[in-house]
């Protein structure tokens, strides 16, 4: 059942994505452009997104444990530092260059644009990259993130 509802989850995060036309990087390109062809329209999505979150986590986080889970499985780290810093430094410059976003690009695949792959590869690149890195300086096993 957590497969089939999962599915269901990216689904909907993909048609949202396609309908809003966030799987073309030239509209997420033209949100930047603020001294060009400005368009005002990835606010409204963010915007949009932001509004069904904020409902969704009242709505959830009333109950005592998630519909297919024993329990909630929230982050715990609160520490502003370089990693985090720096990951959405690289995040942000990467969507800034190519019109994607790692999540967005996802259900952008769907389109068949050799771009996207590219997109899509060098996310997967990156991620291995920054995990061999991340262990050649690793504390002891067991030790927290």
């Amino acid at each position: 059942m957590r497969f089939v509802i999962t599915y269901l989850i990216g689904l909907v995060f993909g048609v949202g994505i396609a309908i809003s036309g966030m799987a073309n990087p030239a509209k997420v390109l033209n949100f930047f452009d603020i001294a060009g062809s400005w368009d005002p329209s990835l606010a409204f999505v963010m915007g949009g997104a932001l509004i069904t979150t904020l409902i969704g986590y009242r709505l959830v986080f009333g109950r005592s444990a998630p519909m297919f889970d024993t329990r909630f499985h929230l982050p715990t780290g609160r520490s502003i530092d370089l990693r985090l810093v720096g990951g959405s430094a690289v995040f942000g410059i990467g969507w800034g260059i190519a019109g994607f976003c790692p999540g967005g690009a996802l259900p952008a695949l769907g389109t068949g644009r050799w771009e996207v792959f590219a997109f899509v590869g060098a996310v997967i690149a990156g991620i291995l990259l920054a995990r061999f890195v991340q262990s050649l300086g690793a504390p002891a096993a067991g030790a927290s993130a």
